[in-house]
């Protein structure tokens, strides 16, 4: 299979109601795109780590009544799970793909990786570009690009609040024509994660 975009009918499966429908087209629409773009993706970032990576795709296992909201393929360092280590993720909301390196609260060292990226904020922003984005929960849609927040007081909040997260990259609007070009959306996403290796490897 080849990967040639996300289209509507991706997007539309989150106002699909129910857990097991929701969840039958999530399986049959989206995760087969995953997995063709996760086993590329996942070859590049170990290039580019140096070091094997693996790919994780969401089950929702843990969902029994609510449908999720969104899902998401996940690359970390770990064959077994990506939760509680450093990892990138790409995924879809009903109206945007988004592209993160995510440190959620799962995380055992969790504070001293908050220290180092504290430690390194001059590093952060010479690195990452202005319009690249910033979620503190990977819960939520929301996010505030790096020109507007205060990246200081999101990574001090990421430090000292147990369920504080720290999410930085890029969103997609869903009617973005990127999205329907396959080998563009795929060049893209891998530009993002280049950017971000630099901040990866602040966390170890």
């Amino acid at each position: 299979m080849q990967f040639t975009g996300f289209i509507k009918n991706d997007f539309n499966t989150f106002h699909i109601g129910g857990l097991e429908e929701r969840m039958e087209a999530i399986q049959q629409r989206i995760q087969p795109k995953f997995k063709v773009i996760g086993d590329i993706l996942t070859d590049d970032l170990s290039a580019m780590i140096g070091s094997e990576m693996f790919l994780h795709i969401a089950k929702h296992a843990r969902r029994t009544v609510n449908p999720p909201k969104d899902t998401w393929l996940a690359i970390a360092g770990n064959k077994r799970g990506y939760k509680q280590h450093p990892h990138f993720q790409v995924g879809l909301f009903d109206d945007h793909v988004f592209i993160w390196l995510a440190f959620i609260y799962e995380l055992p060292n969790k504070t001293n990786i908050a220290k180092s990226l504290l430690k390194n904020i001059q590093t952060i922003k010479k690195t990452v570009p202005t319009d690249y984005v910033i979620s503190l929960d990977h819960m939520k849609k929301e996010s505030a690009s790096m020109a507007d927040v205060n990246l200081k007081d999101s990574l001090t909040r990421f430090r000292d609040v147990k369920k504080a997260e720290f999410l930085i990259g890029k969103h997609i609007d869903a009617n973005d024509p990127i999205l329907q070009d396959g080998d563009r959306f795929i060049e893209f996403v891998k530009e993002t994660f280049e950017t971000l290796v630099p901040i990866y490897r602040l966390a170890y």
